[in-house]
């Protein structure tokens, strides 16, 4: 189980408002983690508590396939990204750097709504208006890779042989 406060935003949010391309020539997780998210919302750091969600609207992490995107957002301690839907590029990188997400078509999460995510299930539930919500499901390869905290540590446990 996920329990987080949400941190909602709207449609269209692309990596460079995710992590600003300027702090990308980085390989520290920490520096990344620093400007999460600054030029849209330069209050997430200080708001922000380890375990909250990003919530975003249509087509979050459009833009560049920059890799960067989601390490920034979990080395943040963000444990969770939930979406309407989301770019499939961003989508992949999170999967594969064992970043949950969770694409909810129809959801009107607000900033600041305690949330509950039940992973195996895709169960979101809203505490605050006590709405639930069900996510689009991952496959069972996906789940199985974030059970393993990122595509590496799958296929160093299985190889490929089960993708």
């Amino acid at each position: 189980m996920i329990r987080g406060f949400a941190h909602a935003y709207g449609d269209n949010i692309d990596t460079d408002r995710i992590i600003p391309g300027k702090y990308t020539k980085t390989l520290e997780l920490s520096q990344l983690a620093l400007h999460v998210l600054e030029d849209l919302d330069p209050a997430f750091r200080t708001r922000m508590k380890p375990g909250d969600v990003i919530v975003g609207g249509n087509n979050f992490g459009c833009g560049s396939s920059r890799e960067q995107a989601p390490l920034a957002i979990k080395a943040a301690g963000v444990s969770a990204v939930i979406a309407r839907f989301f770019a499939r590029i961003f989508y992949r990188n999170a999967i594969n750097i064992g970043l949950p997400l969770l694409e909810i078509p129809h959801h009107d999460i607000q900033t600041g709504d305690e949330l509950e995510i039940d992973l195996s299930s895709g169960t979101v539930h809203n505490k605050t208006t006590g709405k639930y919500y069900q996510a689009t499901p991952l496959p069972r390869v996906m789940m199985d890779i974030l059970a393993e905290g990122g595509l590496v540590n799958y296929l160093k446990k299985y190889g490929d042989y089960r993708l």
